[in-house]
């Protein structure tokens, strides 16, 4: 993990890769948790059976899910003790590319985009490609940003 201790740092770093994180798997029951706390319980995430008769051969993660493990990546990739506190400001870009099959491995790669300063902090963008153990294509990628404060 690193750590960036100053926002200048923090500046220093835009145009690299600053981590990998370690791989999650993807079971079953994430899966229906997500559906459960989403109320998304299409047969394609939930039923394994109808799923196994369906385009990729078993379930699938919802494409929300792969998209909150951002959170866990990042938070494992990187921190900014620089700030007193960090805000979610959003999403430039989304995209779904590879679906995540049930009990896959996934994990996320972030690069530095741009960082702005912003009245009390900085702003920073940054791209999470998110990976599946095996696949040449990505499960997702997605253009976040997120506001450091001092």
């Amino acid at each position: 993990m690193i750590d960036f201790s100053d926002f200048d740092k923090l500046r220093a770093a835009v145009g690299t890769e600053v981590g990998v994180s370690d791989w999650i798997t993807i079971d079953q029951a994430r899966i229906d948790k997500f559906a459960d706390a989403t109320d998304d319980h299409q047969w394609i995430h939930v039923d394994a059976d109808r799923a196994a008769e369906g385009p990729y051969g078993r379930t699938i993660a919802h494409g929300f899910l792969t998209l909150s493990l951002l959170i866990p990546i990042t938070a494992q990739i990187m921190t900014v003790s620089a700030a007193r506190m960090a805000i979610n400001y959003g999403l430039d870009k989304v995209r779904f590319i590879n679906p995540v099959l049930v009990d896959s491995r996934i994990r996320g790669r972030i690069t530095l985009d741009a960082i702005t300063d912003i009245p009390g902090g900085v702003q920073v963008s940054r791209t999470v490609t998110i990976e599946i153990d095996g696949e040449t294509k990505p499960a997702c990628v997605a253009q976040g940003i997120a506001r450091y404060l001092s």
